[in-house]
């Protein structure tokens, strides 16, 4: 009996994780729904972001310290109560267009 449960014991921890798998279309999050981490941790989100208009540039350049302020401002405005249903990339761009 003890070896049955040992091999069901085995099993059991040894059998992978299963994940859902989800996908996100990034281009419909919300300000609101970034800063409430509804779809995800902003964090995640800013580096997608980041890589994106990266790409977009074709620059393979990765600056944290740019991460961080570009994030940081990125969020004083989806803060800014009109803001709050803007798309996240629309608000970014913004930003970006301010940063320059």
């Amino acid at each position: 009996m003890h070896r049955i449960t040992a091999i069901f014991l085995i099993m059991f921890l040894a059998a992978p994780a299963s994940r859902a798998q989800v996908t996100i279309e990034v281009s419909k999050i919300t300000c609101e729904q970034y800063l409430s981490f509804s779809v995800g941790d902003p964090r995640d989100i800013n580096i997608w972001l980041s890589g994106y208009y990266h790409g977009k540039e074709g620059s393979t350049v990765f600056d944290p310290y740019r991460l961080r302020e570009t994030a940081e401002k990125l969020k004083a405005e989806c803060l800014v109560q009109a803001n709050s249903k803007l798309p996240v990339m629309q608000v970014m761009q913004k930003v970006l267009g301010s940063s320059k």
